[in-house]
């Protein structure tokens, strides 16, 4: 992470960092410590970004902003409690200035969407900071009009800047939750998009919160273990969900992937496997994404599917048992065969995006097409 020189459209977003604060900005105790609290969407990946900063002394997960008493996970993730799911950061001012975690939270955080962050929607995942001083306040306002006059976006930032209210902490098995469950949090980060939003409206200067494998390491099959069922809902959209998990089909022609035709690869939603290329994508005139061959046939297997609509070859992936489709023999040449896929199931990386990505591999295949 840079401190308090990240730079926006040629413009320092929050000013020089590292200065000692005002006394009022530090708490009352006698440590000297100062307190800082941001909401940023999920919790989980808020905590990361700050507690590794020269200067932090400990960071917390947990609800702000509500007007219920001590409310609970379940509670706030429901979305009528009113609180937002934060991160408190303790950190010692003459080490570390509130410019520099500014920064910090800017460069994380998608600053123009309202009520929402990235995969989740609600009030409970606004962008907020809960201001506890006037010296807070002051440089959180003066980095947000200096974030607005650099024109980096097209659209009005919607972060807000309110007085801190009662913190409480979440429950201890979200505290510190990527080094508990490292694997969950990866793949809850990459599947909510949330370090290729950050890096578009970003660039270089986005922060990365231990990146999750879709941003840089692609397909890692010895290192991949499928989430908890209680995972994969949060994470997966209720179609997605449905799709991938509960072999459901998604409506024709009205769908993400029908249509496209961008080059690039489809990988499995739920892992990252690559699964088919662009390249033998074609329009069947059914509404959903069609190929004549999977990109990689270790990581797709057939099944018998005897269903309503009477037997059909099911088309799964391996490592992450993903529901994809079915496959039938009316394709075109040179297989003969249709693999008609539901794009619930799919993600597609773009081909200028497979360096990126880690599917660089794959690079070669689209020369002089």
């Amino acid at each position: 992470m840079l401190l308090g020189l990240l730079v926006v459209a040629g413009l320092a977003v929050v000013g020089a960092g590292g200065a000692p604060e005002s006394p009022d900005a530090k708490s009352d105790d006698g440590t000297g410590l100062a307190t800082a609290t941001f909401a940023g969407g999920c919790f989980w990946c808020m905590q990361p970004p700050f507690e590794a900063l020269p200067g932090v002394r400990s960071t917390t997960v947990g609800y702000t902003g509500g007007h219920v008493k001590s409310p609970t996970y379940e509670q706030v993730s429901a979305g009528g409690t009113g609180h937002a799911e934060s991160v408190q950061v303790v950190y010692d001012p003459k080490q570390i200035g509130y410019a520099e975690l500014l920064d910090a939270f800017w460069h994380n955080v998608d600053p123009i969407t309202p009520d929402a962050q990235f995969c989740d929607h609600g009030r409970q995942y606004r962008t907020a900071i809960f201001v506890h001083d006037e010296t807070q306040r002051r440089l959180a306002e003066e980095s947000k009009r200096r974030l607005e006059a650099s024109k980096r976006f097209d659209r009005p930032i919607v972060t807000e800047i309110v007085s801190a209210t009662e913190f409480y902490p979440a429950e201890e098995y979200h505290q510190r939750y990527h080094e508990k469950n490292p694997l969950r949090y990866k793949f809850y980060r990459w599947n909510c998009g949330r370090d290729q939003r950050l890096a578009e409206l970003w660039g270089a200067a986005a922060g990365k919160g231990e990146p999750a494998p879709a941003s840089g390491a692609g397909w890692d099959p010895e290192h991949f273990h499928k989430p908890d069922d209680a995972t994969l809902r949060r994470t997966l959209t209720p179609e997605q969900y449905e799709v991938t998990q509960r072999e459901g089909t998604e409506r024709p022609f009205q769908n993400a992937y029908w249509d496209n035709h961008a080059p690039g690869i489809y990988v499995d939603v739920v892992s990252g496997e690559p699964l088919f290329s662009s390249l033998d994508k074609y329009d069947s005139g059914t509404g959903w994404p069609s190929f004549t061959r999977p990109l990689e046939t270790a990581n797709v297997r057939e099944k018998v599917d005897r269903g309503l609509l009477g037997t059909r070859t099911e088309v799964r992936s391996v490592h992450a048992d993903s529901h994809l489709g079915h496959v039938f023999d009316d394709g075109p040449a040179p297989t003969g065969r249709r693999y008609c896929m539901d794009s619930a199931s799919l993600r597609f990386v773009p081909l200028e995006r497979l360096e990126v990505e880690g599917y660089g591999m794959y690079v070669g295949s689209f020369r002089g097409r």
